[in-house]
């Protein structure tokens, strides 16, 4: 293990030294991948684009995140910013706001989410073009070209900014993938409101007891807090949102929220191309601030409980409130 640290110290060095004028690109890169997008950016996209496909791109980046937390916990992976000063080191890498994330480091989370859930996306894709280009069978490979394309550009963002290792990236990439794979075919549409109810809160009691147990069996959760803590460049990169319990009370908050809007509103609203790109436009202002709300980080539990119910908002409001809405009005203007 110690061998694939120093080598994957020695490639973000040269990523950084080698690649300094994409850096921008590297960060928008690893913006993209963060998990939290496919909740906030690509859920609502490809839901306008496919009631199903966007469904079961919100499932499964909840399962393939708290799979990631759970991992996580058991798999005590080092992160290279910290590990590098641990080690003392005299090798010249520069970190970024993005770097100082406080759970452990394998598998890398951006890869894992990236990978499960555009495969959903880049799969539908590629079914869509097969059925409109018979003829064109190399057409529909490209959605697939593009998906390797983004998860390598992701995980190579994610070591540029010394946020993990190269074998935690392809660990991750690798199991998202899986995870794609197999939960895109079970997408629980027609699933009643007590599912999501008994999923949402099984996994977070699940994840909370696996937690109470490491503690219990000596091994302490918190040290690689600790170790963000005291290698962070600047203290104000440090976010309780990069805490493994943010991403757990993330999915399992989304998880009930899909369930509340499936019940709502079981078939969604019919609509056609130009209110669904209008429900689009306003459902992304909406999860912008919805994002940006800001929530107190003490007490910490409150800070859990209101992230929680921020992401239970965010179902609702794309599939139900805003297309509901668009429904009521153009209805109405077509009636009058």
């Amino acid at each position: 293990m110690e061998t694939l640290y120093i080598y994957g110290t020695w490639m973000a060095e040269y990523l950084q030294r080698s690649t300094k004028t994409y850096e921008r690109f590297w960060l928008v890169v690893t913006h993209l991948g963060d998990p939290k997008a496919a909740f906030l950016l690509v859920f609502p996209f490809s839901y306008f684009f496919s009631k199903r496909v966007g469904i079961a791109v919100l499932w499964v980046a909840a399962i393939s995140e708290w799979l990631n937390l759970v991992l996580k916990w058991m798999l005590f992976g080092e992160r290279p910013y910290w590990w590098i000063r641990e080690k003392n080191l005299t090798i010249k890498v520069q970190q970024f706001p993005s770097t100082c994330e406080t759970g452990p480091g394998s598998p890398s989370g951006h890869s894992m989410v990236t990978a499960a859930v555009w495969y959903v996306v880049f799969f539908a894709m590629g079914h869509f073009i097969h059925k409109k280009t018979k003829r064109f069978l190399l057409a529909a490979w490209v959605p697939y070209l593009l998906f390797i394309v983004l998860v390598s550009a992701v995980g190579v963002s994610r070591i540029y900014i010394l946020a993990h290792f190269p074998h935690q990236v392809v660990f991750g990439a690798i199991t998202g993938l899986i995870l794609g794979v197999v939960l895109g075919q079970r997408v629980p549409e027609g699933r009643p409101l007590r599912f999501f109810i008994t999923l949402s809160f099984g996994l977070l009691l699940s994840a909370v007891l696996i937690h109470a147990a490491l503690q219990n069996m000596g091994i302490n959760l918190s040290w690689s807090i600790r170790l963000a803590t005291k290698w962070c460049e600047r203290a104000e990169w440090i976010r309780l949102d990069t805490t493994p319990f943010s991403s757990l009370t993330r999915d399992c908050g989304a998880l009930l929220g899909l369930g509340l809007a499936l019940h709502w509103r079981p078939g969604g609203w019919p609509l056609q191309f130009g209110p669904r790109a209008l429900s689009l436009a306003i459902s992304s202002m909406g999860l912008y601030h919805v994002h940006r709300l800001p929530l107190p980080v003490k007490p910490q539990l409150l800070f859990y409980c209101l992230f929680f119910a921020k992401y239970v908002v965010v179902p609702p409001l794309v599939m139900v409130l805003v297309p509901g809405l668009i429904h009521f009005f153009t209805k109405n203007t077509r009636t009058n």
